[in-house]
């Protein structure tokens, strides 16, 4: 059962593709209040009751004992402390058996794309407190007797999942920056060399002519028409990044649409917002409304109609380094402090004059948007921004290419950017813990719609080592998005890098064996509103140890995956809910099969296997490697039986 309840005049955010009644607020069942121009609501929390959902977001599976935000934030640090993270899926579900509602599970959606703050357990242990910054949206409410009917129900309320090309299945490369074609070439002949598997190579921001939308630098890419049918000849896919901020530009065509159109985000006066990117001064399109979408969606044509079928948005919460106004105000606070001794309370004026400079929030409160017709403050709508870029660029490929044809990733998202594209889990680190955060987020984005998502293995930022990616890709083999990536300055993370290929050869080996598989669970769950990962408790509800389980999850309804996440760990205890056949994949190989009775369980795995656990009853198939998607053999399969 679903019931929507409408407070004031909510911004359309077609979030929801069900039309469902509404009811006035002062029917919503849980304690609630306005306080001024807030609303907020409270739910108890009954001893051992775990608080799923949030999407992608900090710490755990189960939600307990922290203080979220959906904010999407630009933060490439992602630790514990933190309350929010690129995207903004505003969704929970709790109760059962000890949720005090009868053994009714409740699923809760907020339809609202500015700031809510969800204390979950964190000020009283025994209370959530949900805040929304605003007094207009929707909360939609679902009850079923199950967690994951409550999913189901709440994905047939927002729609089917997007879904990618086959291809997108295979495995990505990526670097900030491969800066010119002859570089890209030799990642791809590193691979082919160590006989690595390999489907596509991302390029980032250096690709393009000086940081330029929908430009490319023609002495680093002279014919990237022919480079690209090239590649595509040999199997491989471009993959560019586009980013939300327009540079400012005389003579620079797409500026200057957009400038005397009138399509990029204002000031109060009217006049266009200027921030900062990587290009220097930019505008920032008003992607929220349709005819600046259909506009810039059209802008990927100039790259589409080279050949490239596959992109990632990024920058879109939107980062902004700097505003015009922001950055002239700190150098007047820095001029009036020259000359002068600076103690304590002065030194710190002046570092914060710079410090502050980037996503500041007074940036963001001096933006305004128009919604039909009328201006209206970021602020009230942050949260949609990143998602309106991906449904500007979804909404092209699907009317010229149709479905399944283009590859899209993006950095920020809100729920409804599912139907339009997948997600990556931002500018994560080369931390033991980031793989564990992956997994945590899995489930989480799966409740939200989003099944096409990964994080960048090996991590982003800093330096990686040979054990952390092979560990952090033997996750990656099951995530639907496969990429490495890694950050200016850092170490190169290639997989032919680091002396001997085999391992990494055979874990990589291991993903196309499982791809087919893989796929067609992606697809069922796409087409049936349902989750690819779940938390164990999902499935064991009445098993103790499994509602606690925190590093392992269920894919689809033949398995269960437990990654191996600590520094020189030869191995992990797991915990098997019910009796279980435990796997070791190796490139080409069924290393071993060995049926392991219910209970935990120390399994030792090398660095250059990946870890299954089937069901009983259940076959996972298994074709021959390649080294591409398009050459792999889908028909002939051994199947992993017990």
């Amino acid at each position: 059962m679903i019931r929507r309840f409408t407070a004031g005049e909510p911004i359309l955010t077609d979030a929801a593709v069900r039309q469902i009644p509404a009811e006035s607020i002062a029917a919503f069942p849980y304690p609630h209040c306005r306080d001024g121009s807030r609303f907020s609501f409270t739910f108890p929390l009954e001893d051992g009751e775990i608080v799923y959902g949030l999407g992608e977001a900090p710490r755990g599976i189960n939600k307990r004992g922290w203080l979220y935000k959906s904010f999407c934030s630009d933060d490439p640090f992602h630790t514990e402390d933190k309350h929010a993270l690129y995207a903004a899926h505003n969704f929970l579900l709790h109760g059962g058996p000890l949720g005090g509602l009868g053994g009714i599970f409740r699923g809760i959606f907020i339809d609202f794309p500015a700031e809510i703050v969800w204390d979950i357990g964190y000020t009283r242990p025994e209370e959530a407190v949900i805040t929304l910054d605003g007094t207009d949206f929707d909360i939609y409410l679902i009850e079923e007797e199950t967690p994951r009917a409550v999913v189901r129900e709440f994905r047939a309320l927002i729609g089917k999942s997007y879904i990618p090309p086959f291809w997108a299945f295979g495995f990505l490369q990526s670097r900030w920056s491969y800066y010119n074609a002859d570089a890209v070439k030799d990642v791809i002949r590193g691979y082919d060399e160590a006989r690595i598997p390999l489907d596509g190579v991302c390029l980032d921001i250096d690709y393009m002519e000086r940081y330029k939308n929908f430009t490319v630098n023609g002495e680093a890419f002279p014919d990237l028409r022919r480079f690209a049918a090239e590649l595509k000849a040999q199997g491989i896919h471009l993959i560019p990044i586009i980013d939300a901020g327009v540079k400012k530009e005389d003579g620079y065509g797409v500026y200057e649409e957009g400038r005397d159109r009138g399509y990029f985000c204002k000031n109060a006066d009217g006049s266009d917002f200027e921030g900062a990117v990587w290009p220097g001064i930019v505008g920032f399109p008003d992607f929220l409304r349709p005819e600046v979408r259909e506009w810039f969606g059209e802008k990927y044509r100039v790259l589409t109609d080279l050949g490239i079928d596959g992109f990632w948005n990024d920058m879109n919460e939107p980062a902004i380094f700097y505003s015009a106004k922001g950055l002239k105000e700190a150098y007047e606070k820095a001029a009036r402090l020259r000359g002068e001794e600076l103690d304590l309370t002065g030194f710190f004026a002046l570092k914060d004059a710079f410090a502050r400079l980037d996503n500041s929030p007074d940036d963001y409160a001096s933006m305004f948007h128009e919604i039909g017709g009328r201006p209206v403050n970021h602020l009230h709508v942050h949260n949609l921004y990143g998602a309106s870029m991906t449904r500007a660029a979804g909404e092209f490929f699907e009317k010229e290419f149709g479905k399944e044809k283009v590859l899209l990733f993006s950095r920020a998202s809100y729920i409804g950017a599912h139907r339009h594209g997948g997600i990556w889990f931002g500018d994560n680190h080369s931390w033991w813990q980031h793989i564990l955060l992956c997994l945590r987020m899995l489930p989480s984005a799966n409740m939200c719609g989003f099944l096409y998502c990964g994080a960048d293995l090996g991590g982003f930022n800093g330096d990686a080592t040979p054990d952390l990616l092979l560990r952090f890709l033997a996750l990656g083999v099951f995530t639907p998005l496969m990429r490495n990536h890694s950050a200016l300055g850092t170490r190169s993370q290639e997989c032919f890098r680091f002396g001997d290929p085999a391992p990494f050869r055979d874990i990589i080996q291991v993903r196309y064996r499982l791809i087919p598989y893989l796929y067609q669970t992606f697809r069922r769950a796409a087409e049936a509103g349902d989750m690819m990962f779940r938390p164990l408790s999902f499935d064991y509800p009445d098993d103790p140890i499994a509602r606690e389980c925190e590093t392992q999850l269920l894919l689809g309804e033949e398995c269960m995956i437990a990654p191996v996440c600590e520094q020189n760990a030869s191995g992990r205890t797991v915990y098997l809910p019910e009796e279980m056949c435990f796997v070791k994949l190796s490139g080409e190989r069924i290393v071993s099969k060995e049926v392991l009775p219910k209970g935990l369980h120390y399994v030792r795995v090398a660095l250059n296997e990946v870890p299954l656990f089937l069901k009983k009853g259940k076959t996972v198939p298994l074709c021959r490697p390649a080294l591409r998607t398009a050459q792999l053999d889908t028909e002939t399969s051994e199947n992993l039986t017990w």
